[in-house]
Parts: C-alpha cells; sequence; structure tokens
C-alpha cells in the first residue's frame, strides 16, 4: 500500500528516479510499466492462451463426435454470436465463377484496380506481365493487406488463397488453387459499397486493363480447317502494331480534323445512342484508286481509338449462320474490316445462276450418271447480301457495342446500293489520288521539310497529274542506304515523276480519243453498210410484186 502510495505520489510530484521507497527504485512514469503490471499483463495472456486452447479442444471434439447438420446449426449460431460484436462485413470475389475455365471479369477488373489505385501503399507485391499485356503489371501479393477511401469511408482488401486440401490433380484451372480478394466495410456503409464502390471498382478496373491491354489484328479461321482437337475459337490474333497514326496520313488537315472530331463524339456517345434507340456502332466507307491510304487511314483509325481490329475475310465464311457467328465473338472497342468488298464474293448472285446454267447446259449433254458431291467439298462461299446486311444493322448487330465496320473498295458504283446507304455505311470518305496538301504532309514525314523553293513546280504538276500517295511517298524516299537522305534529290526526282506520269496519261487520252474517233468511224460505216443491205433486200422483196401483178 505504501509503494502503491509513494508510486502515485512520484507521478504527482515528480521525484527524480534514484529516490527510492521501502528498498524498491520507483521508476519514471515514461518509461514503461512497472514489474506488477508486467506480471498482471502476462498472467492476463496466459490465461486467454488457455481458453482459446480449451475452446480449440472442444472444436475437435465437436468436429469428431457430433453430426454434420447439427455441427452446420452450431458454425451458424457462431457466426451470428459473433455478428452481434463485430460491425464489419466482408465480400468475396473469386477468381473463378461458374465458367471453371475462364477467370471472372470482376475478379480481373478488382486486380487492375488494385494495381494501378492502390499497390503502392501495399508491402508486398508481385510483378508479371499478364496475357494481352503490353506493361509490367505490379498487383498486390497474396495474404496481404491494403486500404482504400471512397467518399470519405476507409475501405478494406485482402488479397488471399486457398489450397486444396485433396492430393488430387485437378484438371480445371482453378481447383487446385483458389484465389480471392476480400473487401471489408463497416455495416452502416453497405450500401454506398454495393450500390457505388464495387461498379466504380468495376469500371476502373475495366479502364486499365483497356490502357494496358496489347492491342490485337484478328482473322477468321477457315472453317474447312477446323480441327475438333484445337481450340474451338474462330478468330486467330496477332499484336497489332502499325505505326500509322492521322500525324502521318497524307490527307487535307480539313478533312483529317473531321474525321477526327466525329472519332471522338462516336466514342463518348454512349447513352446518345442508348436515347435514340440506336446500337452503338458506325459505318465507314473508304472508296478511292489503289495506293490512295485507305489502309493506312484504318490503322490510324484504330491507333487513335486505341481498338482492336478484325480483318474479316468473307471468302473464308462458309455461310450466313458462320458470319452471324463471327460477330458474336469480337469484342466491344473493335473495328470490323471488309477490305476490297466488291471483290470478296458476289453479294448478288449472279455468279451463282451463272454457274447453275452452265451446269444445267452440260448436264443437257451428258445423259453418263454422276455421283452425288459432297456438301463438304464444295468451297464456294454461300454468304448472300441478305445475310451481310443484317450482319451490319440487323438485331445481331446490337450484340455487345462501341463497334466501327468499315468497307474499303476501289469501285463504289460496283456495290449494291442498299449496302453502302446510310445507316449501314454512315459515312463516305474518298481517299482521292495525292494533292499539295497531302504531299506538304509526306515532305515533312520522309523529308523533315516544311518549305521549299520546289514545291511551286510540284503544286502545279500534282493539280494537273494523278499520282497515289503511295507513288509519291515511294519518290521520297532514299533508294540506298549508302546515299544520304538529300532533299533536293528526292524532290527532283519526285518531278521527274510527275511529268513522266503526265505524259504517259496524256499519251493514253490520246491513245483513247484515237480509239474512240477508229470506233466512232466504224460504227457509222457498219450503219451505211446496214441502211445499204435493208435497201437492197427492200428492192428485192419490190420485183416478185411487180411481175405478180403482170400475170395478172
Amino acid at each position: 500500500m505504501c509503494t502503491k502510495h509513494h508510486y502515485i505520489c512520484s507521478t504527482k510530484t515528480r521525484l527524480p528516479q534514484d529516490t527510492k521507497t521501502h528498498g524498491i527504485k520507483r521508476s519514471n512514469p515514461g518509461s514503461g510499466p512497472g514489474p506488477a503490471m508486467v506480471a498482471m499483463m502476462v498472467e492476463r495472456w496466459a490465461g486467454l492462451g488457455s481458453a482459446v486452447a480449451t475452446v480449440l479442444f472442444l472444436w475437435s471434439v465437436v468436429q469428431k463426435y457430433v453430426p454434420p447438420t447439427f455441427r452446420l446449426y452450431l458454425t451458424v449460431w457462431a457466426a451470428k454470436l459473433a455478428a452481434c460484436f463485430n460491425p464489419y462485413l466482408q465480400i468475396t470475389i473469386s477468381e473463378y465463377g461458374a465458367e471453371r475455365f475462364q477467370r471472372s471479369e470482376f475478379f480481373l477488373a478488382v486486380e487492375a484496380y488494385l494495381s494501378d489505385a492502390c499497390a503502392r501503399r501495399a508491402r508486398k507485391l508481385k510483378a508479371e506481365l499478364g496475357k494481352d499485356s503490353k506493361n509490367l503489371q505490379v498487383t498486390v501479393d497474396d495474404h496481404e493487406e491494403v486500404t482504400d477511401d471512397f467518399s470519405g469511408t476507409t475501405i478494406w482488401w485482402y488479397a488471399s488463397k486457398k489450397q486444396s486440401k485433396a492430393n488430387v490433380i485437378s484438371l480445371y484451372p482453378g481447383q487446385d488453387e483458389r484465389r480471392f480478394y476480400r473487401v471489408v466495410f463497416h455495416r452502416r456503409n453497405r450500401d454506398l459499397v454495393v450500390d457505388s464502390y464495387l461498379p466504380f471498382v468495376l469500371g476502373e478496373g475495366r479502364a486499365v486493363t483497356v490502357k494496358n491491354r496489347q492491342r490485337r489484328l484478328f482473322t477468321n479461321n477457315a472453317s474447312r480447317n477446323s480441327n475438333p482437337y484445337r481450340s474451338n475459337s474462330v478468330w486467330s490474333h496477332v499484336p497489332f502494331e502499325h505505326p500509322a497514326t492521322f500525324d502521318t496520313l497524307a490527307m487535307h488537315p480539313d478533312e483529317k480534323e473531321a474525321v477526327v472530331d466525329e472519332l471522338m463524339a462516336f466514342q463518348e456517345s454512349k447513352d446518345y445512342y442508348a436515347k435514340v434507340g440506336k446500337a452503338w456502332k458506325r459505318g465507314y466507307l473508304l472508296y478511292g484508286p489503289p495506293g490512295t491510304g485507305k489502309s493506312t487511314m484504318i490503322a490510324a483509325m484504330a491507333n487513335f481509338l486505341d481498338y482492336d481490329v478484325y480483318d474479316l475475310e468473307l471468302t473464308a465464311v462458309k455461310n450466313n449462320t458462320e458470319l452471324r457467328k463471327l460477330f458474336i465473338e469480337t469484342t466491344g472497342k473493335s473495328i470490323i474490316v471488309i477490305e476490297d468488298i466488291d471483290c470478296s464474293v458476289d453479294l448478288t448472285g449472279k455468279r451463282r445462276k451463272d454457274k447453275k446454267a452452265s451446269g444445267d447446259k452440260d448436264s443437257d449433254g451428258d445423259d453418263k450418271p454422276k455421283l452425288p458431291m459432297d456438301p463438304d467439298k464444295d468451297d464456294a462461299t454461300k454468304v448472300t447480301l441478305s445475310g451481310l446486311l443484317n450482319f451490319i444493322d440487323g438485331l445481331w448487330s446490337a450484340c455487345g457495342g462501341e463497334r466501327i465496320i468499315i468497307f474499303t473498295t476501289n469501285h463504289k458504283e460496283k456495290l449494291d446500293p442498299a449496302l453502302i446507304r446510310r445507316g449501314r455505311m454512315d459515312k463516305h470518305i474518298e481517299m482521292s489520288y495525292c494533292r499539295f496538301e497531302g504531299f506538304k504532309v509526306l515532305a515533312k514525314n520522309y523529308l523533315d521539310v516544311i518549305e521549299h523553293e520546289l514545291f511551286g513546280e510540284i503544286q502545279q504538276l500534282l493539280d494537273e497529274t494523278d499520282m497515289s500517295p503511295a507513288d509519291v511517298a515511294e519518290n521520297l524516299m532514299p533508294m540506298s542506304k549508302k546515299k544520304k537522305r538529300d532533299p533536293d534529290v528526292c524532290l527532283t526526282g519526285l518531278i521527274e515523276a510527275l511529268k513522266q506520269a503526265k505524259a504517259d496519261a496524256a499519251a493514253v487520252k490520246a491513245k483513247e480519243e484515237e480509239e474512240a474517233a477508229e470506233a466512232k468511224k466504224a460504227k457509222k460505216t457498219e450503219e451505211a453498210e446496214a441502211k445499204k443491205a435493208k435497201e437492197e433486200d427492200n428492192g428485192k422483196d419490190k420485183a416478185p410484186d411487180q411481175e405478180a401483178n403482170g400475170d395478172i
């Protein structure tokens, strides 16, 4: 009692450390608890440890001798009892959901979100190069805790994994080791977390995934080469690494600006398309002579929008059903391209009718019996115009969203008007021959030249001559590594090429005019001969009539 009294007094009067009472050295209150308090804490922890050991022993006995049904009731009531004292809730997000072979999209979104927003606050990290990713991904390691703040609320994330207890090798990817994320929050924030925070995490995670992903160039697999032992995917892909941009595209600046503004408006118009009741897609028709930059325009659009590209080869599509399946397998944020659509397949059925007619003639002339054909050996595609129209803007075109469909052709006039009308091909962009504005872009890209004394002559020649941007670019490139890229030499060579092209075009025009004149002259001669022959035939017809009249 005296010791206690002196200890209290020492805390009030702040006696020196070497002051002794009854042979006991009093310690400074700021230096830590006294020996009596330490002994009391040790006794309490020992009692707690023995209590925990007793509970574990009883639980093992319960698991061994108590029936499973009663054990389940005990577990449920224990959880309810713990909930009365624990105000925190938790949500588990598993790596594999109902589809065992495919990882959960929500799990991947959470992983991407935590790696981007919360990984810096974690002490244990892991780095890996994710699938179809171009950047190194640093994520929270297993059995690590990170915190996140949302609208003034603190939320805890735990990355964990659970090993399978059975010593069996499973064929399913998610059975041996189950990874999951657990989000913990206070019960009063339940509505905030479920209704606002988790959708926010999903959206941000998807955005991070799109930003870090390696964009891909897809092509459809031929149906006749399908192998049952291979993957059933109808698309094959490689990394998309085309370097074209709108800055390097040889096109008039005003036309490029109009295309860029339209693409930006489309990318931000999800709600507007839903409001007006249209599928979130847009069609573009690129037409013009060969070498005018139609494929380069597609690559520039894909790089600007950060979209994947699906190059659809119609000659490898067996029928309309397979075409619909190909469309379903495409993803959002993509460009679907059909190049040279006027040369891909016969969409009018005329070719098929001609083949059928010729086949009927052959069958009439040959009476020998013929074996029936194997339908699998019929390599001709059966895609029809109706199937392609449904592919563009039918009911199936609304599956997914944020898609751009592009057709390219060298002869716009050969396409069916129903295929390229507004609503299917919303924007028609003519890729014409190179003019002076496009040439200046090429000169800056290839030669780093903005102004030159030869530009005036080149401008005049480009106005008088039709030369594709591909031909102009070829004349601006150095022909050998040993030769230095001399702007004067390259521009002089371009002038000579333009003059030669102008002369060739004049010669072709003169030849065409001469052939036209000869054809006109031949036509007049043919008409005169036909008229003369007709008059002679009329004279021969009148002679018998006169003889008959004389006989009468």
